[in-house]
């Protein structure tokens, strides 16, 4: 079985780097909505449902994975 070895520093950085871009991509393309959806934006909780679902995207898969097999 072969050993499955811890991220290195240029997948951490490369990781943080596109998670910066969503987010500054994010604020661009918020930024480019008409005024009035900018307000349903800013003023509803978008971001804390964006949140909410990622999460639950991630843990579903975390508990969908199998256990390697020895």
């Amino acid at each position: 079985m072969a050993e499955r070895s811890q991220p290195g520093l240029l997948e951490v950085l490369a990781i943080a780097a596109v998670a910066i871009a969503a987010v500054l991509g994010a604020a661009v393309v918020t930024s480019l909505l008409p005024v009035d959806v900018q307000r349903v934006v800013f003023r509803e909780p978008v971001a804390i449902a964006v949140i909410v679902v990622g999460t639950v995207f991630v843990l579903w898969r975390v508990a969908a994975r199998r256990p390697p097999e020895a």
